[in-house]
């Protein structure tokens, strides 16, 4: 059985709390990507929370932030993570489960990846429970 470990991206961008919401939109435009989890520091990269693009725009500039409000301001502090080992299946049930499109992947609290629903279909591995996965989380939220 497959695992998180050999379909996430490893070594993810990240930002600590000494940046700031400008600081994190530009590393979404530069990494291509909507999810850039928040650490203690770049060496040692406890996980401390995520933000999305949803909520840069939600908590951020639609609450009329500026591009200088701190991470912490708009950022997800309870987030849902897995292990390195987790299987791609439970990771699709877990994003399912809790209408997410993206986990951070830890090991003893440090980040060490992030797993999309792309990750899982696009890398042909488990593609039914990652199109299972998708669905849940689509049709969530059209209700």
């Amino acid at each position: 059985m497959k695992t998180v470990k050999e379909v996430m991206t490893k070594e993810p961008a990240t930002v600590t709390l000494q940046d700031n919401v400008y600081e994190v939109a530009v590393k979404m435009r530069d990494y291509d990507t909507g999810f850039i989890p928040v650490v203690d520091n770049e060496e040692h990269k406890t996980l401390l929370g995520v933000i999305t693009d949803r909520d840069l725009v939600i908590r951020g500039y639609a609450a009329k932030h500026p591009g200088s409000t701190s991470v912490e301001t708009v950022m997800s502090k309870e987030i849902q993570t897995v292990s390195e080992n987790t299987s791609v299946d439970e990771a699709a049930e877990v994003m399912a489960g809790w209408q997410i499109r993206r986990l951070a992947v830890t090991r003893d609290q440090k980040l060490v990846g992030v797993v999309s629903i792309g990750d899982l279909a696009v890398r042909d591995i488990f593609a039914d429970e990652a199109g299972d996965a998708l669905h849940d989380i689509s049709q969530q939220h059209l209700h």
